[in-house]
């Protein structure tokens, strides 16, 4: 075995959200060196409070991050810092080149060969906020790096989310209880959406925007309970310090509603993983197993990047504590069941 050089971990996790710093945490736990590369860019940096998370309902989403940063600190086997990563690639052998060696990277998806010392990646980070850039190596990569979110481009949407209108429908619903409430979308899943959000609220309209697709047999089923389908474009959101009064119609309407739900558009931003060419499903989110292995061997995901996309701070955290354990598992070499 070849020795450990000061850049070589044995997990690299790509994003510092409720996944990556629980994957961190217990990875760290199970005395693995971890390095945490944090882009410091949190898709719920609008969201002023957060909820569903056990002990910690209605605590800031930013609260929970310090904690956990200062939980994560107490373990010397743990590193974080704030970079952006730009490339994660096959790691070649010290004498890749020379005649008569293998490379290692077989060039098939989800191939990469081992080097003599086990490590089989070189990533590349960006630093941030005068942090300096990293290039270290890794055994095993984790992907926990979140989606960049765009609204619809009403003028004012944005001065409201995470205020007036937000997008975690399980995380929000609660106090929109009984409430006029609209969601505004332009994707193909409003009507799925709808349908959940109609358990909080009897008076509800979806906002097409002219954009956002509902079939007619989708529309039948919203009708039935009581969501109304507005599918007229739309001008602006309008209210007053967060929050909302209506929904102002293109031809002048105001709609009233008392706040609610948008659709963002969601991208994973995997260009850093070019290289290594995992499995995407249609959304372009990573296509895992039950246990966070992606197409890629050595490559794992956990959190908002996988699929179904943007879940729940628990439901994140508890995908990077399972996917912790895959990997640890994985590294020591124990059969998969």
């Amino acid at each position: 075995m070849a020795e450990r050089q000061d850049d070589d971990y044995d997990v690299v996790i790509v994003g510092a959200g409720p996944a990556g710093l629980s994957a961190a945490l217990h990875l760290a736990r199970a005395r693995r060196r971890v390095l945490l590369l944090d882009g410091n860019r949190p898709r719920n940096a609008a969201t002023m409070i957060s909820h569903g998370f056990i002990t910690r309902d209605g605590v800031p989403p930013h609260e929970l991050r310090r904690l956990a940063r200062e939980e994560l600190a107490g373990y010397p086997e743990a590193e974080h810092q704030l970079a952006t990563v730009t490339s994660v690639s096959p790691r070649l052998p010290e004498n890749a080149g020379l005649e008569g060696s293998e490379p290692a990277f077989s060039g098939k998806r989800g191939e990469v060969g081992r080097a003599d010392d086990g490590v089989r990646f070189a990533v590349e980070a960006r630093g941030v906020n005068g942090s300096p850039a990293r290039s270290v190596r890794a055994k095993a990569v984790l992907v926990a790096s979140g989606l960049k979110e765009t609204l619809p481009t009403l003028p004012s949407i944005r001065a409201f989310y995470g205020l007036g209108l937000f997008s975690c429908i399980e995380c929000d619903g609660y106090e929109h209880s009984d409430k006029p409430l609209a969601l505004i979308g332009e994707t193909s899943d409003l009507a799925a959406r709808a349908l959940l959000i109609a358990q909080w609220s009897h008076n509800l309209i979806v906002f097409t925007n002219g954009v956002g697709r509902i079939s007619a047999g989708q529309e039948a089923l919203l009708t039935e309970r009581g969501v109304r389908i507005e599918r007229r474009e739309l001008a602006d959101v309008v209210g007053d310090r967060g929050v909302v009064a209506g929904v102002q119609l293109a031809d002048g309407e105001l709609i009233p509603v008392e706040g609610g739900f948008v659709r963002p558009h969601w991208d994973a931003q995997l260009g850093y993983l070019d290289a290594l060419n995992p499995n995407l499903d249609g959304w372009g989110l990573l296509v895992t197993d039950a246990d966070g292995r992606t197409s890629a061997t050595g490559i794992y995901a956990a959190g908002d990047s996988t699929a179904p996309g943007p879940q729940q701070l628990i439901v994140a955290a508890g995908a990077g504590a399972r996917v912790a354990a895959t990997i640890n598992r994985d590294l020591i070499g124990i059969p998969r069941h």
